[in-house]
Parts: structure tokens; C-alpha cells; sequence
């Protein structure tokens, strides 16, 4: 799977067959167009670690990627040996992992597939987006990008898109009438209230071998020092986001609401949309960053 795009049938078969002892599989609510959004759940420790892929459709290789952590999360909770030197025992009673593969179901589709003929967003999606090519949509089947949907200097960001001239639902950037306007928005702050929020929160996109620590120059002592923590493993460079990605993201929220460690990792490098054929390498490199994020 690792080389091939990913679909959303694809996707709810991997997570259903990930259900075993150790290992279960739930979800954190529904897209727009019903989808279910699936979590799949490895420990049973106090400490939430929680890892949020495809929030922007076009950067679906995200979901691979923690498929794939999750499937060798589980193998290393039922194997029992030592992984760059933890114990499994040790790590996963203390913690429990949730993994949010694919948070942006309904634009993942528009990506593969395009517009479903007769489907009860059809005609709005042709008025989005007339030329039906979906090859750089990254928002979900409403236009709004998600990412830009939370509650973290969101009026500011309304202000800096329109200069640029996004006012509207479209492909990328619009970030809805108000925060958490979105299923998708509400599922995760939702879950996460839910919970009190997580001791890491590491949302996945791509691409430029980046980390994003802070938020619009906001950010608690511990965030610098664990992206770089981070960082030394994966070898990506530890920076700030710049201009219109600086507010109201994923990470941009948790910060504010529950405070350190949330990051945005920037998977990867080239241009979006990144080939499938990059997915394992990107993994590859990123493996034991993922799994020594468990214990920053």
C-alpha cells in the first residue's frame, strides 16, 4: 500500500483489519458528505499522543504514512522487543496513541476521483471548481481548507486572504464563515476536548522537510526544544511558518487551547502533489522520529 494512492474504501478496510487485542478502532465523527472519519487506538497509558493525517486532500500521502506507523505500533506491542531503545511495555501502558489517518475524507475522493455525477454537492463543486480537475484541491467537498478552519487567529486570517484575493470557497486558503464551521473541524476539537487535549499533537502534511514550532510567535518554552528533539531524528529543519500559514491551523489551535507539544511536520520535498512513489522513502526517513515522538 505504500506505493499507491490511497482511497477512502481503501483506507476504512486497513483500519477494520487493525482491529485486535491491543489495538482498536473507533471514530471521531463524520465528513460533510458522511464519511466516516476512523481513529485507530494502541495503548491504554493516560498520556494521549495523537497524530493527524490528510487534512489537506491533495497531501493524502500523510494517511500511508500513519497507516503504516500505526501497523508497526502494533506489531511492536505484540512482539514485545525493543525498539531504538524503548520497551513497548513500558511506553504503551503509560500512553495511549490515536492515530487519525485521514481527516479530510471527502476532499481525499475529490482528489482520486473527482466530482461524483449526480452527488448532492455536484453542481456547487462544478461552480467551485468549472475545469473538474481536482489534481491541487486541498479543500474538503464545501471549499473550505480545513486547516484554516480553527479558532487561532482566525478573523486575521479572514483579512490576509482576502488581500490575496480568497474570498470564496474554492480549492485551497478559504477558510469558512467561522471557526469550526466544518464536520471535519468540529470532529477533532471535539475529540480532543473530549479527552482535555493531547501531551503531543503532531498534524502531518506536506512538503518541505519542515517542523513548525510556534504559532504567529506564540509558543511555550517546550516547543522549541522538543521540535528539535524532533528534528535531530528525522533530519527536517526546525522553522516557522510565514505569512498566511501562521494562523488558525491544527496546531495553531491546540497550542492555545491546551498549550505544548503541538507541531506541524511538513513532509517530504518537491512539489504538491507529491508522487506515490516518494511515500516509503518519506516513511523511511521519519520512522524513528515517529516512534521517539512518543516520549519527548
Amino acid at each position: 500500500m505504500m506505493a499507491r494512492p490511497l482511497r477512502y474504501r481503501d483506507l476504512m478496510e486497513f483500519t477494520s483489519a487493525m482491529a485486535s487485542d491491543g489495538v482498536t478502532v473507533g471514530s471521531i465523527g463524520h465528513s460533510l458528505l458522511g464519511r466516516e472519519i476512523p481513529m485507530i487506538s494502541i495503548g491504554q497509558g493516560r498520556r494521549l499522543c495523537v497524530y493527524v493525517g490528510a487534512v489537506h486532500a491533495m497531501e493524502w500521502h500523510t494517511a500511508l504514512i500513519l497507516l503504516r506507523f500505526a501497523e508497526e505500533l502494533a506489531e511492536w506491542q505484540a512482539e514485545d522487543h525493543f525498539r531504538y531503545g524503548m520497551d513497548p511495555r513500558f511506553v504503551l501502558s503509560g500512553r495511549r496513541v490515536c492515530i487519525i489517518p485521514m481527516l479530510n475524507p471527502d476532499g481525499v475522493e475529490l482528489f482520486h476521483g473527482g466530482i461524483a455525477e449526480g452527488g448532492v454537492m455536484s453542481e456547487r463543486l462544478k461552480k467551485m471548481n468549472p475545469s473538474c480537475d481536482f489534481s491541487h484541491w486541498q479543500a474538503n467537498a464545501r471549499g473550505v481548507d480545513i486547516n484554516h478552519n480553527f479558532n487561532a487567529g482566525f478573523d486575521e486570517y479572514r483579512r490576509i486572504a482576502a488581500d490575496m484575493g480568497v474570498d470564496s470557497p474554492g480549492a485551497t486558503r478559504f477558510a469558512g464563515e467561522f471557526p469550526e464551521s466544518e464536520p471535519e473541524t468540529q470532529a477533532i476539537c471535539g475529540f480532543l476536548r473530549s479527552v482535555g487535549g493531547a501531551r503531543l499533537l503532531m498534524a502531518l502534511h506536506t512538503q518541505g522537510e519542515e517542523i513548525y514550532w510556534d504559532y504567529n510567535g506564540f509558543a511555550p518554552g517546550a516547543q522549541l526544544a522538543g521540535a528539535r528533539v524532533l528534528a535531530r531524528y528525522c533530519g527536517y529543519t526546525v522553522a516557522r511558518p510565514e505569512g498566511a500559514a501562521s494562523y488558525s491551523g491544527l496546531k495553531d489551535w491546540s497550542l492555545l487551547e491546551f498549550g505544548p507539544l503541538a507541531f506541524t511536520v511538513e513532509c517530504g520535498r518537491g512539489r504538491n502533489p507529491l508522487p506515490p512513489s516518494d511515500t516509503p522513502y518519506i516513511y523511511a526517513r521519519l520512522r524513528r522520529m515517529l516512534f521517539r515522538s512518543l516520549v519527548i
